[in-house]
């Protein structure tokens, strides 16, 4: 939660979809990748809808309009409508209009789900600095996004638009590896107009920024959310920031050994293989630094400036009982001790 320092996973004696309401899944790397259904995604999510927990999709790619994105879900058998949907665009679109009056001249670079959002917030979008905007709204804009719309966004940020970002992740996960995201572009921007004397930053609405987290439980009506996510610096992050509890999956960006050396605002409550997490109770480590953290068949703690693993049973338990013992000895920084032995015992 915000103001603490997380120093253990949580436990759950109760599945997680029978311990909250509604479950905040991020998209890329969680539901699907490169447009493909995560392997066990579908059946897992059916089961928790079944169950009672609502599902909503809250995602940082602000190329997409909720339509396009209910429909792709659908297509992957997974029942969904605009409703349930929430993106970066419209947290940024919200966040422009309670700025600027109804009306106001946006430069939008990006997608049409960006476009779309801001239409929705009576924003009138233009397409060149020529047109004077009183605003630069940068969202992805996918891998066909023309460098020349970066020459806009540039020259109107240098003639005094402000400046919005839908969200700043660098990178997404891709069917061929790690691509650029809309943060690679923002930093382009940010480049070019580092000739200014007093140089501008965005004004930042995705995850982990307060803006989606609001946007998300305004949509939603959420009362006791879990925010499901693959990433530590904005799905975990923005679970921090918003003082509710996350679960992390390693079907994305994060692997064991980040999540090891994850410093406070990154560790997560849960941590699971893929969304069948959902499904499951959560054991919690218990013990103390001296005397180590056992949780189910393994113990864990530090010994001679590494992390050191003994016992045997479930894989995901070995990794709980290792953050214990890493998160504990981090304290408020972040774990440097030496886990690649440890990890190679579970197989991660």
């Amino acid at each position: 939660m915000a103001g603490t320092v997380r120093t253990s996973p949580s436990g759950s004696p109760r599945a997680l979809r029978e311990a909250y309401d509604t479950a905040l899944l991020d998209l890329d790397g969680v539901v699907y990748v490169a447009g493909d259904a995560v392997p066990h995604a579908v059946g897992a999510l059916e089961e928790a809808r079944i169950a009672g927990m609502r599902l909503a999709y809250v995602t940082n790619n602000a190329s997409r309009t909720p339509e396009t994105v209910a429909a792709h879900l659908c297509d992957l058998g997974i029942p969904a409508d605009a409703g349930d949907v929430i993106t970066s665009a419209q947290a940024v679109a919200r966040l422009i209009a309670e700025r600027h009056p109804p009306g106001s001249r946006v430069l939008a670079v990006g997608g049409e789900g960006l476009r779309e959002a801001l239409r929705a917030q009576g924003m009138s979008v233009v397409e060149s600095a020529d047109d004077e905007p009183a605003v630069v709204a940068q969202g992805y804009g996918g891998p066909h996004l023309e460098w020349g719309r970066l020459g806009e966004a540039a020259l109107a940020v240098g003639r005094g638009a402000e400046w919005f970002a839908s969200n700043t992740d660098l990178t997404l996960p891709g069917d061929r590896g790690i691509l650029p995201g809309n943060g690679a572009a923002v930093e382009v921007v940010r480049l070019a107009t580092r000739w200014m004397r007093d140089a501008p930053e965005p004004r930042i609405a995705g995850k982990p920024q307060p803006p989606m987290h609001r946007e998300t439980v305004l949509r939603t009506g959420a009362r006791r959310p879990l925010v499901v996510g693959d990433r530590l610096d904005t799905d975990i992050e923005g679970a921090h920031v918003g003082g509710v509890d996350s679960l992390l999956v390693l079907t994305g960006l994060t692997d064991a050994a980040q999540l090891l050396a994850a410093p406070p605002e990154h560790r997560p409550a849960y941590v699971a293989r893929d969304l069948r997490g959902l499904a499951q109770p959560h054991p919690e480590p218990a013990g103390d630094a001296g005397s180590g953290f056992g949780c189910a068949g393994w113990k864990a703690g530090a010994a001679s400036g590494e992390l050191v693993l003994d016992g045997e049973g479930e894989v995901l338990d070995g990794l709980r009982a290792l953050c214990a013992a890493a998160w504990t000895a981090a304290g408020p920084g972040r774990c440097t001790l030496e886990a690649d032995k440890a990890l190679a015992r579970l197989g991660l």
